[in-house]
């Protein structure tokens, strides 16, 4: 029985210890950074690349759904309009995992959003 208070003892001692020092140790800890994924200093900003699709309602879930489907119809022209306006350099950051999606979108919205003609 002695060892059964002892171990209850030591567990408690180690749930306390863990619960004090997480909260701590959580805003210490500088950002995870996976290799390849987003590396360091990036040169491009990925609020200001996101930024203008979250700004039109519904294009990320929009987008999202295309990337999961495989199907561009759902895309609204106000989405097609902020996606192909978007810098080039930003896909790479927003997509790192599919790099074949945003220029692949960006052909379906030209179809959705047509460039119109310049004026001479």
């Amino acid at each position: 029985m002695g060892s059964k208070v002892f171990f209850s003892m030591i567990l408690v001692a180690s749930l306390w210890a863990a619960t004090f020092v997480t909260q701590g140790v959580a805003q210490v800890q500088p950002p995870a950074n996976i290799p390849g994924l987003f590396p360091p200093g990036l040169p491009i900003d990925l609020v200001k690349c996101w930024s203008s699709l979250f700004n039109i309602e519904g294009c990320v879930l929009q987008i999202s759904n295309s990337i999961l489907s495989g199907k561009f119809e759902n895309l609204e022209a106000a989405c097609c309009k902020a996606f192909s306006s978007l810098d080039a350099n930003c896909w790479p950051q927003m997509f790192p995992l599919n790099p074949f999606f945003p220029p692949f979108l960006k052909e379906n919205c030209a179809r959705i959003v047509p460039n119109p003609p310049s004026q001479k």
